[in-house]
C-alpha cells in the first residue's frame, strides 16, 4: 500500500482540534463518478512536502477540495487514484481526531468511536479498478486496526456507513453496498481479508497469465470480453499479467451479463 499524508489543516474538522480514542474503522465510498484523490485532497502553501505532494496528486484546479473552511465533512483519509493512474491511500486527519462523517443515527454517532475514510467511486464498472481500491482499503484497514489493538471481526469494529446506520450510529446512507456487491464482494468479505492481511498472508503464491493464450479456457472468453471494452489493458507494455483472482472475477461477472 502507498500512503501519503496530506492534512486537510484548512477544514473546520481539523479546525475544531476535538480527539476520540479509536474503536473502530468505518469504511466509505464518495458516491460521485470521480476516482482522482486531487478532487478531495490538496496541499496548501503551509502544507510539509508541498511539491511532491501536488506532483504525486495533481492539481484540482476547480477549488472544490475538502483542504478549507465551510465544508460540514471530514474524514482521516482517503483511497483513490493518483495522477500516474495508479491507486493509494491518503491520511488527512490525525488518526485520533474526531472526524466529521457518520452524522448521527437512533443511538448516538460513530464520529465518536470510528476512524473513517473515504474510497473514491468511479462508475462503479471497472473491475480492475475496484480490486486496487479494495485492496488498498483492506491494507488500510489492516494497518489501523494493529496500530489501535482492533480485531476487525469483533462486532461494530470495522463496518461502512449502512453498517452504521443498521447499527443507529450513523446516518441513512448506503456505502459501500451501492458498490461491493456489484463485484461480488460485501462487508463480511472485506473484514475476512482485514484479517488475512493482518495474519500476514500475501498474494506472492498468486497464479499470473502473462499473456491471453496463458489464461485458462474457462476464463479466457470473460478476460478477452474485459480486454475488448477496454477495462483491462494490461502492463502497458504487450503483456496482460493479469491473476488468477482477476480472472475469476471477470468470469462471475460475465455470467452475470456486466461484460456484454
Amino acid at each position: 500500500m502507498k500512503l501519503l499524508k496530506c492534512l486537510l489543516t484548512e477544514n473546520d474538522c481539523f479546525q475544531e482540534g476535538r480527539t476520540i480514542k479509536p474503536s473502530g474503522v468505518m469504511v466509505h465510498s464518495t458516491g460521485a463518478n470521480n476516482p482522482a484523490l486531487r478532487r478531495y485532497v490538496q496541499p496548501l502553501a503551509s502544507t510539509p512536502g508541498r511539491e511532491e505532494l501536488l506532483a504525486a496528486l495533481g492539481v484540482n484546479r476547480n477549488g472544490n477540495h475538502w483542504n478549507r473552511p465551510g465544508l460540514n465533512a471530514c474524514v482521516h483519509g482517503f483511497v483513490g487514484r493518483l495522477a500516474d493512474g495508479s491507486v493509494a491511500a491518503v491520511q488527512t486527519l490525525p488518526w485520533n481526531c474526531r472526524g466529521w462523517h457518520a452524522g448521527t443515527g437512533t443511538g448516538g454517532s460513530a464520529n465518536n468511536t470510528h476512524i473513517s475514510f473515504e474510497i473514491c467511486e468511479d462508475g462503479l464498472t471497472d473491475p480492475a479498478y475496484f480490486r486496487r481500491a479494495y485492496g488498498t482499503a483492506v491494507e488500510l484497514t489492516a494497518m489501523l486496526c494493529r496500530e489501535y489493538g482492533l480485531d476487525p471481526l469483533a462486532d461494530g469494529v470495522v463496518i461502512c456507513h449502512q453498517d452504521g446506520f443498521r447499527r443507529g450510529i450513523a446516518s441513512n446512507h448506503g456505502d459501500v453496498y451501492n458498490w461491493f456487491p456489484r463485484f461480488g464482494m460485501n462487508m463480511d468479505d472485506f473484514r475476512a481479508d482485514v484479517v488475512r492481511t493482518m495474519d500476514g498472508e500475501e498474494e506472492d503464491d498468486m497464479v499470473y497469465y502473462k499473456n491471453l493464450d496463458d489464461v485458462p479456457e474457462y476464463y479466457r472468453e470473460a478476460v478477452s470480453k474485459a480486454v475488448a471494452k477496454g477495462a483491462l489493458n494490461g502492463t502497458g507494455s504487450g503483456e496482460l499479467n493479469v491473476s488468477e483472482d482477476l480472472c475469476r472475477m471477470l468470469t462471475v461477472l460475465d455470467r452475470m451479463g456486466q461484460l456484454g
